[in-house]
């Protein structure tokens, strides 16, 4: 008669360890998809003699990979720290919408938004690229709201009469310029002007190296999605595992590079040690130093 009641009681054992064991694995999960999901902003300094004064102090507020995330009640989250980081302009660099679950007017809300903040400059992602019959149709909204789209394109920014170059790379999807080609592009602004690259691709650091530009801004890699202690990010599109360019900043040579960890998710649904970021930018003339 001892043996079924010690069975029992080691029954019972058993499944309080499992219940325990559970419940701290899903109160885990919970906890780092929590923290995982605050906004982090983070701040970069970009010195360089090349810069005119008169934009020193210029602020970049970079949003990236959002993947139709409204990261709070009408994207109010990362709303409210673009006004904190009082940028000077906001630039957007690829994978505003999601190619898996593409809506584009909730994009359209957080750019209606986000222009009343700053004027707002925006290159495509890999998803963008991959809505090839959607897409038209939400860059003429884009620019319809007052959206600067760079395509492949140059704009100059004044301020009292002194300009830097900001030069947008559509996404290497398109096919529509070759590696030589884009460094052809970025050189006929750097030869001349400070030159601020928008891109979605960190993957392309050689390319911007050898095209002399002074600051590149990316994404793309979502930080490696699982961001290793001591390693850094696991995977990212583009690089594979372990990826050199994950997130932060890269520099060589005269050119600097940053790598957004991104906002949103698209085909992983949560992060590990990977919280989403706004990356706030300022440029400063190391001739005045």
């Amino acid at each position: 008669m001892k043996i079924p009641i010690l069975n029992k009681r080691r029954r019972i054992i058993l499944f309080c360890v499992l219940s325990l064991f559970f419940t701290s694995c899903i109160s885990l999960f919970a906890w780092v998809k929590h923290n995982d999901n605050r906004i982090e902003r983070t701040q970069y300094t970009l010195a360089s003699a090349r810069l005119p004064a008169a934009f020193n102090g210029f602020r970049i507020a970079q949003v990236s990979d959002l993947h139709n995330d409204t990261l709070g009640d009408g994207h109010e989250s990362l709303l409210s720290l673009l006004r904190e980081a009082r940028p000077d302009m906001i630039a957007v660099t690829g994978d505003l919408i999601d190619s898996r679950t593409p809506d584009t007017e909730i994009a359209l809300q957080f750019i209606q938004k986000a222009l009343q903040i700053a004027p707002v400059y925006y290159v495509t992602g890999n998803h963008e690229i991959a809505l090839y019959t959607l897409y038209p149709q939400f860059e003429r909204e884009l620019r319809n709201a007052g959206v600067a789209v760079l395509n492949n394109e140059t704009v100059l920014l004044e301020q009292d009469g002194q300009h830097i170059a900001l030069a947008g790379l559509s996404d290497p999807n398109t096919e529509t310029l070759t590696s030589e080609e884009r460094i052809a592009f970025m050189r006929e602004n750097t030869r001349q002007y400070y030159t601020v690259v928008l891109s979605h691709r960190p993957e392309l650091f050689d390319e911007y190296c050898s095209a002399e530009a002074d600051a590149v801004l990316t994404g793309h890699a979502h930080g490696g999605q699982f961001r290793l202690p001591f390693v850094g990010g696991l995977y990212a599109p583009g690089q594979g595992f372990l990826p050199q360019y994950d997130a932060g900043l890269f520099t060589s040579g005269s050119t600097d590079m940053i790598v957004s960890r991104g906002l949103g998710n698209s085909l992983f649904p949560f992060r590990v040690n990977n919280r989403p970021e706004l990356a706030v930018i300022e440029l400063q003339s190391a001739s005045l130093g």
